[in-house]
């Protein structure tokens, strides 16, 4: 075969600029690409207070939410209640953040685990493995983003959000998924693998719902806010989910406001 130089010269820069892009650890993920780029990320870490393994992935998701600014990053964290037998009950925790993740494992085949990533539903790896997370976020804000969700208005009554979805695009086998956010908050572990430990938590799931869209593009729905959270601590995150597969399809995000 005949060596052509200015292919090789080529594929060897895409090589280098792709090595550059995602094999640092610890660097920041790209500014440019909130400007630049469509796309979106939605991270959900299945963690728990109980398990000794999971602070390293909670601040490896913090550390990313300091860097998000403006870009299209939701990060949810559900903390699972399975652990909660051995010694420790997580106040954070919920059966339904349990159940979430058994349906991820039958969508993608997987196993179930603490501390666990979903990249927009499609990607499970290993919650703390911090360069694994930023090469998918990367590659998924470079994707064309193939819905637009937005939320329009917002309201708080009562202790309840009332919002007004509106969605561009296909949304066919597909559910919106409302997820009610704490930003942060931490809590000292008195038993089990963390005994003396004091946990900080970032974009902590307080509530959460999926809602059949019955092939309607708009419309109001409402989330509960559960007694004793601060709504200035709190944020709705909004996505498009398959019904077949789990995939993620758009997001958005909006503040409550009193």
């Amino acid at each position: 075969m005949a060596y052509n130089k200015n292919i090789a010269m080529f594929t060897y820069t895409a090589l280098f600029s792709t090595l550059a892009l995602f094999s640092f650890t610890g660097h920041p993920i790209g500014k440019s690409l909130a400007n630049t780029d469509p796309g979106f990320a939605v991270v959900e870490l299945f963690t728990s207070e109980g398990c000794s393994s999971c602070p390293a992935a909670d601040e490896v998701v913090a550390k990313i939410q300091r860097e998000t600014n403006e870009k299209s990053i939701y990060i949810l964290a559900f903390h699972v209640d399975y652990w909660n037998r051995l010694g420790w009950k997580d106040i954070f925790s919920e059966p339904a953040h349990s159940n979430r993740q058994n349906q991820y494992s039958s969508w993608l085949n997987a196993s179930i685990y603490t501390p666990q990533v979903v990249v927009n539903g499609q990607q499970e790896f290993v919650g703390s493995d911090e360069s694994r997370l930023r090469s998918s976020i990367n590659t998924a804000l470079h994707k064309t983003n193939p819905v637009h969700l937005s939320i329009n208005s917002i309201k708080e009554n009562d202790r309840n959000v009332s919002l007004h979805y509106q969605i561009d695009g296909n949304i066919a086998n597909n559910s919106l998924v409302l997820a009610l956010i704490e930003k942060t908050a931490s809590s000292k572990v008195l038993r089990g693998e963390n005994e003396g430990r004091t946990l900080s938590h970032v974009q902590i799931v307080r509530n959460f719902q999926t809602i059949s869209l019955n092939e309607q593009s708009d419309g109001v729905s409402e989330i509960e806010i559960p007694a004793g959270l601060d709504n200035q601590r709190l944020e709705i995150i909004a996505f498009l989910q398959s019904r077949e597969n789990g995939e993620i399809t758009g997001a958005t995000k909006a503040a409550i406001s009193k």
